[in-house]
């Protein structure tokens, strides 16, 4: 597993604290910081990664974290001090709350005129959006395409519907291709699309991935053809498991039980978790068909 990005690290052990140790605040190159949100569980890992973008008096900041946290505040504002820089905007890859619950802290804490600080995301479809904790700010909206500047960087958004809907955006840096985005099997429920949003990345021939939680992934591309080879192999198993008895029904436990042979008992839901992304995606294709939570081979 070594090399693997922190996430896929995560899906196989089923937990945060088998990952490497990341420090709290650290220069990644010579135009991005990685502050952590200092809010470790299951789920952030080591902690949410929020990145401060550029080389000028003014940068980007990359999520917030889950807010409540003194530590990160003061982290990154020693930060900011160290580099004589302030905050030009600040832009969100997705809604979930640990990366835009420290919204209201930065802008009150680490902004000297909060209430007229541009916050940039993708929308969440069919929901009316609001700053929690806060009334002066609104969200400014991105979409495919857009660009974003700041001195010694240039960041253009990809957006994906590689998850709970399209509010999760990759973000491409200036020269070789960086991307600033969330890779993270986890919380995924549209698995079909967001296979192919893999492909659309390996277009890209990123460099370096700088994920939302977890270690920066290097060699990019191999990383996530193995990824992808990865997902393809287990979906092979998966089918196999369907078809060892293809005239009777079968449950998504039942298959994890045949392919996650290895797998400790208490790790078997998350194993189903991976298992139903799969078999959404072989019953959207038409491989597979579903009777309430029971499948079968669809003949």
């Amino acid at each position: 597993m070594g090399n693997k990005m922190a996430a896929w690290v995560a899906s196989y052990s089923g937990f945060a604290g088998n990952l490497v140790h990341l420090p709290t605040v650290e220069q990644l190159s010579p135009r991005v910081f990685r502050i952590l949100g200092c809010n470790p569980s299951p789920y952030t890992l080591q902690g949410t990664n929020t990145y401060l973008v550029g080389t000028g008096r003014s940068r980007i900041l990359i999520d917030t974290g889950s807010g409540g946290s003194n530590e990160y505040v003061a982290n990154l504002k020693e930060v900011l001090s160290t580099n004589k820089s302030s905050i030009q905007e600040i832009l969100i890859t997705h809604w979930h709350p640990d990366h835009v619950g420290g919204i209201c802290d930065v802008l009150n804490k680490c902004t000297e005129n909060p209430g007229h600080l541009k916050i940039s995301k993708l929308p969440q479809e069919g929901v009316a959006e609001e700053i929690s904790g806060n009334t002066g700010n609104k969200y400014s909206y991105l979409k495919d395409g857009d660009k974003i500047v700041t001195e010694g960087a240039t960041l253009k958004v990809f957006p994906h519907s590689w998850s709970h809907n399209r509010s999760h955006d990759t973000l491409s840096g200036r020269g070789k291709c960086c991307l600033f985005g969330r890779l993270h099997l986890r919380c995924l429920r549209i698995f079909f699309t967001y296979m192919k949003s893999l492909e659309v990345i390996l277009n890209l021939s990123p460099h370096l991935i700088y994920p939302g939680h977890g270690p920066v992934v290097e060699e990019a591309v191999t990383k996530i053809k193995e990824y992808i080879e990865h997902r393809n192999t287990r979906e092979k198993q998966i089918l196999e498991a369907l078809g060892e008895d293809p005239e009777n029904l079968i449950t998504s436990m039942d298959i994890v039980k045949k392919v996650y042979v290895d797998t400790p008992w208490h790790l078997h839901k998350a194993a189903e978790n991976n298992v139903n992304h799969h078999l959404t995606k072989l019953e959207k294709e038409g491989r597979v068909r579903k009777f309430t939570l029971i499948y079968c081979f669809n003949r």
